[in-house]
């Protein structure tokens, strides 16, 4: 991958917050995260409810290598403000604020968890869902270089994308191609990890598989799943190859070489390679190692 990371987005399983049984089935899957959704999963009749659920599944939850974020309701909204208080104070590793136009509401958002004393440790996500979102995606990104803002990760969200303008979703994704870059483009300016969008036909793993190998060929950390069946091609296609990774070992065991101490440039296997790709190479190690560590 083109950046470092902390830990292992490969695979983001959205699960209603109302879902008892999926719920209880979360410690048997091989997920990197988990989205529990107050949001789009739950009606508007179920929403305390649903944060009520979440406040007893936090008390309870053992503590894993597994990440676990909340999608509150839009600020803007009658729960918003509620759904971000009680999650402040949950045993939780991140927020996920949906329907994001601008800065102002990762702002807002931060100043609310700081008002309610939440821990440094609760990041931000932000959902890439709204034309406003794309047009002000790089002041978005950008906003993670100050380290108060808890700015952690952004999450395509490429059905209410397509539904605000009215673009066709094809097979290939090819009229959502520019905007997917877009923020590829503006996650690595920022910092910030990046996943893709949800696949709605959890059915067709094989077209599943394609549109993860794009994903990742296109510099996304990850992809966020409606159902479990799509863990492992995500866990998969997110991960580093065989091949690459022993691609990665050579040119780091290469430049090892006490004769390559003091160079910028060496010839491996018929083609030059650089410093950068010693680089790259090393994070490549590092991100296989951390999957590893992350492994349960």
């Amino acid at each position: 991958m083109p950046h470092p990371v902390s830990r292992p987005r490969r695979s983001v399983l959205y699960v209603p917050a109302t879902n008892e049984k999926a719920l209880a089935k979360l410690p048997q899957l091989a997920c990197d995260a988990v989205i529990l959704d107050l949001e789009d999963a739950v009606l508007p009749e179920h929403k305390v409810q649903a944060r009520e659920r979440l406040a007893s599944f936090f008390a309870e939850k053992v503590a894993g290598g597994r990440e676990f974020v909340v999608r509150i309701n839009s600020l803007a909204s009658e729960w918003g403000a509620d759904d971000l208080a009680a999650v402040s104070q949950w045993a939780v590793d991140g927020v996920l604020l949906p329907k994001v136009d601008t800065v102002r509401d990762i702002l807002e958002a931060n100043d609310v968890l700081d008002n309610h004393d939440a821990p440094e440790g609760l990041k931000l996500w932000a959902m890439v869902e709204t034309p406003r979102a794309l047009v002000n995606i790089a002041a978005i990104a950008e906003l993670s270089r100050n380290p108060g803002s808890r700015l952690a990760c952004l999450v395509a969200g490429t059905n209410d994308l397509a539904k605000d303008t009215g673009v066709a979703v094809t097979v290939d994704r090819r009229y959502l191609m520019p905007w997917l870059m877009q923020m590829v483009l503006a996650a690595r300016a920022g910092g910030l990890d990046l996943l893709d969008g949800v696949s709605n036909d959890f059915r067709d793993l094989e077209a599943f598989a394609r549109e993860c190998a794009e994903a990742a060929a296109m510099g996304f950390d990850g992809k966020t799943l409606i159902h479990p069946a799509q863990i492992a091609g995500a866990n998969a296609a997110f991960s580093p190859s065989a091949a690459a990774l022993a691609e990665a070992q050579a040119i780091a065991d290469a430049f090892a070489l006490p004769e390559n101490a003091s160079k910028g440039v060496i010839s491996l296997g018929g083609r030059m390679v650089e410093r950068l790709h010693l680089v790259q190479a090393e994070q490549l190690l590092a991100r296989a190692a951390l999957i590893d560590s992350f492994k349960n």
